[in-house]
């Protein structure tokens, strides 16, 4: 990082759906089919599963390699959207037993003047759980609360 690159923080970020169910378009050529505007994005987290390998005749410490990958649960907190999508997308999951239809996620982080940063990509995203804000007449919060999604890859793009 240069020294005249201003420092970014983690407060701006808009989040994009498109309808990819089989995964063979190119990011190119993807349209976003819902998207939301979301004040809370907890989850973009991957760990590896290390294996041991103990080696007879090595007495100190064992050999550490790779394992399996698995992916946090991405929660979309306090969200607004304009239409249905993102409720139409859920219950389509929900009523045709979770597994049928799948959205790739793109997370942008954007800088301080709207410049894209970075953007994460879930493949193949499934929504499992759709939340909304209690019905208070005194009350202020916005209609969706939350959104959780499972996914079965996490990508990182650098701008």
């Amino acid at each position: 990082m240069a020294d005249s690159d201003p420092p970014f923080g983690n407060f701006r970020f808009r989040v994009a759906f498109f309808e990819n169910p089989l995964g063979t378009q190119a990011a190119g050529t993807k349209q976003s089919v819902a998207d939301g505007a979301f004040s809370e994005c907890t989850g973009l987290e991957a760990t590896m599963e290390p294996k041991v390998v103990k080696e007879g005749g090595r007495n100190y410490g064992a050999n550490q390699r790779s394992g399996p990958v698995s992916f946090a649960t991405i929660v979309l907190r306090r969200g607004i959207t304009r239409n249905l999508d993102l409720w139409s997308w859920f219950n389509r999951v929900a009523a045709t037993g979770g597994t049928s239809f799948r959205m790739d996620v793109r997370i942008e982080h954007l800088g301080l003047d709207e410049s894209l940063l970075r953007a994460w990509h879930l493949n193949r995203a499934l929504a499992v759980k759709f939340k909304t804000a209690d019905m208070n007449a005194r009350g202020g919060e916005v209609a969706l609360e939350e959104l959780h999604l499972v996914h079965e890859g996490l990508s990182l793009e650098k701008s």
